[in-house]
């Protein structure tokens, strides 16, 4: 099977998420997250970061409007779209304005927006604390419609898999380039968005981060912790509207290794402690 994602490089460059308080999810970024923010609609807010990208639209809280992936180039974008119009996907015009003109984007079998196109150039790069947007991560009641579809229609790599002890798929983690995951799914008894995470770099600066939200008074949800699976090092807050918000550091870069299949318990996802399962 031909990893058509991966092979174009995409990462994750910016999500969009509704709120029915747009500017005050807005404000909460731009302020919590290190972000600088502006109001570019009638009911549409613009968050930019050093790396990272969030949108608030008005909508209903904790719904995904869309996720904007980015490619290496022209002719990576192509073949991208060419596989999606060979798997007999709908292609749909790109919402995002952080994308040059030939964006497109697709609906996965939960009916969320993922865009793909190659990034417009940032004109004057932000300072502040690192945190790159690296990776969505979804709740779904079907996961192997997940991993079909973005596996099986688009060519992500799957790069580790959770199974219930009868077989069953718990998680799936996918990417579009050599970090760990990009777009994962979690079984859950819901479907939407499980977090989303911003890369820290290294474990000091989860730290600075955790020291950013303390002079906020916001408190950590869960972690710090380990994944098995990434072997990340992680924490997590949560956003005024109920997002998960995760910092995470370290994850593994692949090469080269096989898929691996890991038990689902309270140890695969936290190496150091509590877990949070989903399923």
């Amino acid at each position: 099977m031909t990893l058509t994602a991966l092979r174009a490089g995409a990462y994750l460059h910016h999500i969009a998420f509704e709120s029915s308080k747009p500017r005050e999810l807005a404000a909460f970024y731009a302020d919590v997250m290190d972000m600088d923010f502006a109001q570019v609609g009638e009911a549409e807010f613009v968050c930019e970061g050093p790396g990272r990208r969030l949108v608030a639209l008005r909508g209903t809280d904790k719904t995904l409007a869309y996720a904007g992936l980015a490619c290496r180039d022209d002719e990576a974008l192509a073949e991208l779209k060419a596989r999606a119009v060979s798997e007999g996907l709908e292609i749909l015009p790109s919402p995002s304005r952080f994308f040059q003109e030939g964006a497109f984007a697709v609906r996965d079998p939960d009916g969320r927006m993922i865009a793909f196109g190659l990034a417009k150039p940032e004109t004057t790069p932000r300072k502040g604390l690192r945190g790159p947007t690296q990776h969505l991560t979804f709740a779904s009641h079907d996961v192997a419609a997940f991993m079909d579809f973005y596996h099986g229609k688009l060519g992500f790599a799957v790069s580790d898999r959770v199974r219930h002890a009868d077989g069953r798929l718990a998680t799936c983690f996918t990417r579009s380039n050599q970090e760990h995951h990009t777009i994962a799914c979690f079984k859950s008894d819901r479907v939407g968005v499980d977090h989303h995470s911003y890369e820290a770099g290294e474990w000091d600066k989860i730290r600075d981060w955790a020291d950013r939200f303390a002079e906020r008074h916001i408190p950590l949800v869960w972690g710090p912790g380990r994944h098995g699976p990434g072997n990340n090092l992680f924490i997590f807050i949560e956003d005024p509207d109920g997002n998960w918000i995760e910092v995470s550091a370290e994850l593994e870069v692949i090469h080269d290794r096989p898929v691996k299949d890991w038990p689902q318990a309270a140890r695969t996802l936290n190496l150091w402690g509590r877990a949070i399962l989903r399923s």
